[in-house]
């Protein structure tokens, strides 16, 4: 059998399907035969061919691994031995390798202690003076231990003994490594060990020294609280790696990568230690290192394509280091050591130096964008500016990347420099010669980035704007030069809304030919062109888009059928969203196809890589006993799935990870904006995104946790449409599966911005379906505590630190994001329940909103929590005993609130106001002894306040605080200066505020208005015209009651007014 065995595997390695599929026939019958362990155990000890020992070493391992039960006694204490003599007198790498693992799984079922063989052959070999065989030792001792830690226990103190000593051994490096891998497997049942002598892993061996690396990325990652101690070592070895230009690229950028996952799991750690300083000095003159002559930095390469290179190389990292640093550590904190290098880079000769600075600013962007709105806006636009101007094309670049990140971070402060930024991108972007794709792509990206936030302001530059992307549409043969005009025309939709209507015809003619291309050089700007139409199908407007929906749908399916690619799949199913949401009923004849296609792309395995064993050089087909007419598909269907612990890890190609991000994003639009129409898809979309929850790519968990809030809003809107007892047992079922999905995931995600996304889609289900949410009882409580949890800094996401911080209030901007999505559910709470049910936990949770109210916490904190404060109040207003618990509150906030209003920022001075206004309204007369001290305050603050917003909200405050309690305020002192400042001229909202008010004084005193009617007759015109429906109706009626009782002053207010207004205004009078 041993021959006729040897054959079939030799059979199995030839480049022949069909040689193949017949030892794999011949392979499982000769599995079913008894001798099967004792053949195998002979060819992995005596075939000359190491490939077939190592295919007889996976066998047995797998028939072990499926099978132990079904092995005699015998056979099993002879694979022991055979196992054990095999490995020792193996001279191939990758055979001792396989045999190991088969060792490690027998180990599962024969504990050391039943193997006393086992452990005398560790022990002889790990302690031996012969290299070779200390390092083939480790190897089985790493493999056994990694598979089963729990039954070493009592060996440990011998073990570390052990493993000590080889890590001084410097002058073996395979044998240092496998001493890292056996460490890290017994971290976990370890309570103090010093696993990381790294400096000893000699970067010679660079193979090694990489893995070890890669170890102790895994390692942070799973064990982190034991490498605290040790953060000082590692980082100062990372460094040392990471600045040696003489090692691979490779292993450099595993060694900064390694500094920038130990700053996002541990920069508390970082900071208390010191360490900034030290990283920021290694790796600033990696990111400012100049490139070989003759060479060019990856990213200011230019080819025919202008995508450059993507590969991660050193200076790549090294700013990714400063990135995570950005989005990771108090802005306060950062800056103050940081700003030394980068002002140093600005202001050198060398161009490398001032790209480097660039650089700097611009990944600094999205972490600390409050930090450097707030402090450094102008400065740092001036060096972009400036930079744009530079005599050398490197720096240009840098600039132009800078302002891009700025332009995508730093809104809406950014946008205020409209006048000054246009004018340069749009001369930098006609004077660029256009064969330099690259230098396009960067200044089409800053444009983009700039115009996209500008809303309106875009207008006067419309023409120019548009006259340039339909030119290069036109005229240029460059296809990247196409796709970026494509996609810009698509950034200024996003800005232009309905002013781009003119243009509308225009750019669907050009878009047409790539919409309906066949060929595969113009797949980029065909993919470019379908998102671009889908941004038009959400800005042009209702009336304009409506008459191409049906065609927009039916193209997106044609492309579908004739086009195998995730790109384009991903962007038809953003068209399909974009059109439920002007013509939701031209997808329901085709809901099934389009819903079957989105499903197949979330279950695809497509794009997934699985990284294997070494060993994992051909399939098993090792079927049960029992099954012995199955299909040979499903033989190795099932191998797969039962060795799935084989597999090292997996990799996924970005396209499949946009396709499945974005189709869990396109199922929920479109299942929210089709209503009843989706019901028939809802519970089988609802089952595979709700799988996806767990995808292994953050992205993708986000947008299924996005989704499945979607459904639940939809299966809501459906039920308030046709409120059926079984569409409310509908919507309460999928609330008891996706609301505790939400509150667990929250504690357990250690992605923060996948967490934030779940605060997000949680707070927008509760905003829609209310007190539905609240019908279990326990629903409450979960999400409040879940709620406590983010603002205590409790759950995964959260970098506890291993120190107690000095400053508490400080923190990354990222962090206080987190919490600010935490603490805006708090007055959704508020509006969902009766107010006595919540009032337990508001208390607890109000200490948390009101700590960051302080002076001393950043000014983002303060405005968030007065403004929560306020928001609180307002939703208390629209629930049953909210006033007796405003009331209850009211010598707690009042305290915070004045204090706000005192506050050196507008924000919080307008958050504050608001907030007072709002206590006046809710808890009623209960604050009425508050009034004067509340008067005083107002009085004070309009007297000397500039900022127009916080006028107009000071104004809606009086407003509440007369409509409240109209005895209690001084009208005669009060309304005349109310009405001095009317119209309001920012926050238009509160016009409904300010109206009803006018009205009520009005009809309850009208010598008051007489006493102001001067002033009324100015105001109220005006005032109407800048109203909502709502207020103008409150309004209209006010003023047909004036215009019949004083018309000649009446008319003269009207005559004052532009025609057009005149005319709006007689006709709502008329109207009425």
């Amino acid at each position: 059998m041993t021959e006729e065995l040897e054959q079939i595997l030799l059979q199995l390695t030839q480049p022949d399907n069909a040689v193949i599929q017949q030892a794999t026939a011949q392979l499982k019958e000769t599995f079913k035969d008894p001798a099967i362990i004792p053949a195998l155990c002979t060819v992995m000890s005596n075939s000359q061919n190491p490939q077939i020992r190592q295919s007889a070493a996976v066998m047995l391992r797998l028939r072990v691994k499926k099978h132990w039960k079904k092995i005699s006694p015998n056979d099993r204490e002879c694979l022991k031995a055979v196992v054990l003599q095999a490995f020792m007198q193996e001279t191939e790498h990758a055979v001792q390798h396989s045999i190991s693992q088969l060792c490690a799984v027998l180990v599962k079922h024969e504990t050391p202690d039943r193997w006393p063989a086992l452990l005398q052959l560790l022990n002889q070999s790990t302690k031996s003076s012969n290299p070779h065989d200390r390092q083939v030792g480790l190897l089985l001792l790493n493999k056994v231990i990694d598979s089963n830690p729990e039954p070493f226990k009592p060996h440990y103190g011998q073990l570390l003994q052990l493993l000590s000593t080889v890590l001084q051994d410097h002058n073996n490096p395979t044998a240092l490594y496998y001493c890292i891998l056996t460490l890290t497997a017994i971290t976990a049942y370890i309570e103090s060990i010093i696993p990381f002598k790294l400096l000893g892993l000699s970067v010679s061996a660079q193979d090694k020294a990489s893995e070890a690396m890669e170890v102790l990325n895994e390692l942070m990652e799973s064990e982190v609280s034991i490498i605290v101690p040790h953060v000082a070592d590692i980082v100062r070895f990372c460094i040392e790696v990471g600045s040696d230009t003489t090692l691979s690229d490779s292993l450099r950028v595993k060694a900064l990568s390694c500094i920038a996952f130990l700053i996002k799991l541990k920069s508390k750690v970082v900071l208390k230690q010191k360490l900034v300083n030290p990283i920021l000095q290694a790796i600033f003159p990696i990111l400012t290192a100049a490139p070989s002559p003759g060479e060019q930095d990856p990213e200011d390469e230019e080819d025919d394509s202008g995508d450059g290179t993507d590969d991660d190389n050193p200076k790549h990292c090294a700013a990714q280091v400063i990135d995570t640093m950005a989005l990771h550590m108090p802005p306060e904190k950062l800056f103050q050591q940081l700003m030394p290098f980068i002002q140093a880079c600005l202001a050198s000769e060398n161009p490398y130096q001032r790209k480097g600075g660039l650089m700097s600013l611009a990944v600094l962007a999205e972490g600390c964008a409050d930090h450097m709105r707030t402090n450094m806006l102008s400065s740092v636009l001036q060096t972009v500016c400036q930079s744009l101007s530079d005599s050398n094309q490197v720096v240009r670049s840098a600039a132009l990347f800078a302002l891009g990140q700025f332009s995508q971070h730093l809104q809406p402060d950014v946008s205020k420099y409209c006048s000054e930024l246009m004018p340069l991108l749009l001369g930098y972007l006609s004077s660029l010669n256009q064969a330099k794709v690259g230098h396009v792509t960067k200044a089409v990206y800053a444009l983009e980035n700039f115009i996209e936030n500008i809303g309106s302001d875009i207008e006067p530059y419309l023409p120019t704007l548009m006259d340039t992307m339909l030119s290069a549409l036109n005229s240029t043969e460059n296809l990247k030069i196409k796709e970026l005009a494509v996609s810009a025309i698509g950034a200024i939709a996003n800005a232009a809304k309905t002013l781009l209507v003119p243009y509308f015809t225009q750019v669907i003619e050009s878009l047409k030919d790539f919409l309906t291309t066949t060929t595969d050089e113009m797949r980029s700007v065909q993919t470019q062109s379908l998102d671009t139409l889908s941004v038009l199908a959400r800005t042009i407007g209702e009336d304009v888009f409506s008459p191409l929906a049906a065609e927009c749908v039916q193209l997106g399916l044609n492309l579908i059928e004739t086009c195998d690619d995730p790109d384009l799949r991903r962007c038809t199913y953003s068209l399909y969203s974009a059109v439920s949401t002007v013509s939701p009923d031209c997808l329901t004849p085709h809901l099934t196809a389009i819903t079957t296609v989105m499903l197949l792309a979330l279950k695809s395995n497509e794009g997934i890589m699985a990284h294997f064993e070494d060993d994992k050089t051909f399939v098993l087909l090792d079927d049960d006993d029992d099954e012995e007419d199955k299909d040979i598909d499903d033989v190795l269907e099932d191998e797969t799935e039962a060795d799935v612990h084989d597999i090292a890890g997996f990799s996924v190609e970005n396209a499949y990870i946009a396709e499945k991000e974005d189709a869990c994003d396109a199922l929920g639009e479109i299942a929210f904006n089709s209503g009843t129409a989706f019901q028939p898809f809802l519970e089988s979309c609802f089952k595979q995104v709700y799988e996806m929850r767990d995808f292994a790519h953050e992205d993708v968990r986000r947008s299924a946790f996005g989704a499945m809030g979607q459904f639940c809003r939809a299966q809501h809107k459906v039920w308030t449409e046709n409120p059926t007892e079984v569409n409310h047992q509908a919507l309460q079922k999928l609330l008891d599966v996706v609301i505790p999905c939400f509150v667990e995931a929250v504690r357990t995600e250690n992605e923060r911005q996948v967490v934030m996304g779940i605060l997000e889609t949680m707070n927008s289900v509760i905003k829609s379906c209310k007190e539905e949410v609240f019908r279990n009882p326990s629903r409450l409580k979960e999400i409040s505590h879940v709620i406590s949890d983010v603002l205590k800094k409790k759950t995964a996401c959260q970098d506890g630190g291993g120190y107690e911080s000095d400053d508490e209030e400080q923190q990354a901007e990222y962090d206080a994001m987190l919490q600010e999505f935490a603490g805006e559910g708090i007055p959704l709470l508020a509006s969902s329940v009766p107010a006595d049910i919540f009032a337990p936990f508001l208390n607890d949770l109000l200490p948390l909103i009101m700590s960051k109210a302080k002076f001393s916490c950043t000014v983002a904190d303060r405005s968030f929590s007065v403004g929560t404060i306020g928001e609180i109040l307002q939703a208390l207003g629209s629930v049953s005993g909210g006033q007796r618990v405003a009331g209850r509150l009211s010598n707690r906030l009042l305290p915070v609130l004045v204090a706000g209003v005192k506050d050196s920022d507008p924000e919080v001075r307008n958050n504050s106001v608001f907030g007072l206004g709002c206590l006046a309204e809710v808890a009623g007369s209960i604050v009425v002894s508050d009034y004067p001290m509340m008067l005083s305050v107002f009085s004070n603050l309009l007297a000397k306040e500039s900022d127009l917003r916080v006028i107009d909200n000071l104004c809606a405050a009086l407003c509440r605080m007369i409509m409240s309690n109209v005895g209690a305020v001084p009208l005669e002192q009060v309304v005349p200066a109310l009405v001095a400042h009317l119209p309001l001229k920012q926050d238009l909202e509160e016009n409904k505020t300010v109206s009803s008010c006018l009205a009520m004084l009005y009809k309850h005193n009208p010598a008051l208005v007489q006493y102001t009617l001067d002033q009324c007759f100015t105001v109220i015109p005006k005032f109407f015209i800048l109203s909502s429906t709502e207020s103008q109706n409150t309004l209209t009626v006010l003023m047909k009651d004036i215009a019949q009782q004083h018309p000649a002053d009446f008319q003269r207010a009207v005559t004052s007014l532009p025609g057009e207004e005149q005319a709006k205004l007689s006709a709502a009078i008329s109207a009425s």
